[in-house]
């Protein structure tokens, strides 16, 4: 069977860091006293320095966007916000793209997203932008949250085992912060101060460069499936993400990690794309799986620089990972969500 590999990946965030507005937000969503000053804690505690968003912030207290999308009382409708994700995405994407550099021959077209829907889709905006031809192969992945991007690699390098000669184009966009909701719950607002915007563009090939693609592996955990569920409501998508969720990762995951890393050690796997949904879910990983000390170093400083942009996130630290040209180190990325689920991929850098 032929070699695969993950050439390039290029990102792009939009121009407005939000993080500190969307915070106080949150904060003045809570009434003064014991409630709002756990959430001040645990915000503190998140890992965040940064989080980006296609929406210019207000500096006012109560409010989120100076351009009234998030009108206190009146926050958006579905039908508003799947309107600005189609207005936005495509030239976020076009900057992914950029950042990827030349691209010639490309076959195939996988396009992840959990954040937007619109038909005919992101696909097409691509296609039309790039001039690829009409007989590229496109495939859209919907709603499976932040691991959806380890599901695309695994369907490019499908596609690139059955014909060599395929060239797979994977963009993996997300517009979290579309998705705010104007509600109390402290553990609400804590996970909406998780997320922002961001895209990936990543190159899979037979060319012989970047990391070579080993193996995929998946997991179901049924006794966790509400835990993280995103279903689409009347004013936006009502995401829920359980604080348990770090605790089920420490139970699944060890009886699961022989099957993953392929029968060796943690220690044999330098590198660990975990994905940053939160830096608890970091130390639930770190605990669980013992990676070498430091390991997921690249996830933590994306967190800290992006906080979680759902699937485009675990790309922006295998770009990290790239960018340091360092051959012949193995690696594990690993990604959840709905489910609750994990995605896992070996590899290894050439």
């Amino acid at each position: 069977m032929n070699q695969v590999f993950l050439n390039r990946v290029g990102t792009a965030t939009p121009a407005h860091e939000v993080h500190g507005t969307f915070r106080a937000f949150a904060e003045h969503m809570i009434p003064e006293g014991r409630e709002r000053r756990v959430f001040a804690r645990m915000a503190d505690r998140a890992g965040i320095a940064q989080r980006w968003s296609v929406l210019r912030p207000d500096g006012r207290p109560g409010r989120v966007d100076a351009e009234g999308f998030y009108e206190p009382g009146r926050f958006p409708s579905t039908r508003a916000r799947m309107r600005r994700w189609e207005a936005e995405a495509p030239a976020l994407a076009f900057r992914a793209l950029a950042a990827l550099g030349q691209l010639e021959g490309i076959t195939h077209l996988f396009v992840t997203s959990c954040t937007g829907l619109v038909a005919p889709g992101l696909d097409h905006a691509i296609c039309a932008h790039l001039g690829l031809p009409e007989t590229v192969a496109r495939t859209n992945i919907g709603f499976m949250g932040c691991q959806a991007a380890i599901v695309a690699l695994r369907a490019a390098r499908d596609a690139v085992r059955a014909d060599p000669e395929a060239r797979a184009l994977v963009v993996n966009l997300e517009l979290c912060t579309l998705h705010l909701q104007e509600r109390p719950e402290v553990e609400q607002l804590l996970c909406f101060l998780l997320f922002g915007d961001g895209c990936a563009a990543a190159l899979v090939s037979a060319e012989p460069s970047g990391m070579r693609l080993d193996a995929f592996r998946c997991a179901l955990l049924p006794e966790a499936q509400e835990q993280i569920a995103w279903r689409v409501g009347d004013d936006g998508f009502d995401m829920v993400l359980s604080g348990e969720v770090p605790k089920s990762l420490t139970r699944a995951l060890p009886p699961r990690l022989n099957d993953i890393l392929g029968g060796e050690a943690p220690e044999d796997f330098a590198l660990w794309a975990v994905h940053p949904g939160g830096r608890s879910v970091l130390d639930a990983v770190e605990e669980a799986c013992r990676p070498p000390q430091g390991a997921l170093a690249h996830s933590r400083a994306v967190l800290q620089a992006h906080g979680n942009m759902s699937s485009p996130t675990v790309m922006f630290v295998l770009r990290d990972m790239l960018a340091e040209r360092i051959a012949g180190r193995q690696g594990v990325a690993l990604a959840f969500g709905p489910g609750l689920s994990a995605e896992t991929m070996r590899f290894a850098t050439v």
